[in-house]
């Protein structure tokens, strides 16, 4: 086992540890919103538009298909808009099938939440978000030990804020079973990333569902009024994350 893949390994087991552990810290849990939830949403949307966006070319894939280049020139930012999509309609699936099961179904809900129908649903698609970071820990676009650390620090704080709003929808089952599996997922997608090479065309379109996903997930959090959320927190964040990227 080369040293690259023993860190990027220990790296994987770490991220999949923050949603083993991020519930035990009950501060996140209460309203208002703790100020470091805001820090770390700010720091993750940092990575994307400093970080990711600056770096994701629409021309790699043009190469291969010349014929398409007015579609795909800026390829990178439709899949983008893609993650964003999906993952806004899995909060709005989420979000919809907790309001009604509380309010007239209980017996059929997560304790209190979603249906476990929705649920899985939730999860499976975030089992396979956790496994396309875990992948992007192989293939990133830029090597190094520097760019490893910038993107598991990006992504252990998202992680955090995701963690956050799959236990605030799913309650008892996301401690006892969705926690599990989207750390797994991570360490899955990290084998997958060992096992497999792909080319740079691939790798920014991965980045850039990642980089709208990212984006979403975090928006969704900090935007509802009855969060409380400290725009203050989510700017010192944002602003010293991109500071650091910047610097570095």
């Amino acid at each position: 086992m080369t040293t690259s893949t023993l860190l990027t390994g220990l790296v994987a087991i770490t991220l999949a540890s923050v949603h083993l552990g991020a519930g035990q810290v009950r501060a996140f849990r209460g309203i208002p919103r703790n100020y470091w939830l805001s820090i770390a949403g700010g720091a993750s949307v940092a990575y994307v538009f400093v970080h990711v966006l600056p770096e994701l070319k629409g021309g790699t894939i043009l190469e291969s298909v010349p014929l398409l280049a007015g579609f795909f020139e800026r390829h990178v930012f439709l899949v983008a808009l893609g993650g964003f999509a999906l993952f806004y309609g899995l909060e709005r699936l989420a979000e919809e099938s907790g309001y009604e099961n509380r309010s007239t179904d209980p017996e059929k809900t997560t304790q209190p939440g979603t249906t476990m129908s929705v649920f899985w649903i939730h999860v499976g698609a975030f089992t396979t978000y956790n496994a396309l970071i875990g992948y992007l820990l192989v293939h990133r676009e830029q090597p190094g030990i520097i760019s490893l650390m910038l993107y598991a620090t990006a992504m252990a704080l998202h992680f955090i804020v995701n963690d956050y709003g799959f236990r605030d929808h799913h309650r008892d089952t996301y401690d006892r079973v969705g926690r599990w599996v989207l750390a797994a997922a991570v360490v899955v997608g990290w084998g997958i990333g060992i096992a497999t090479h792909v080319d740079e065309a691939v790798v920014n379109t991965l980045f850039a569902f990642l980089a709208g996903g990212v984006i979403l997930n975090v928006i969704k959090e900090e935007l509802p009024e009855e969060r409380r959320s400290r725009f203050w927190a989510f700017a010192l964040g944002a602003g010293g994350y991109s500071a650091i990227l910047l610097w570095i």
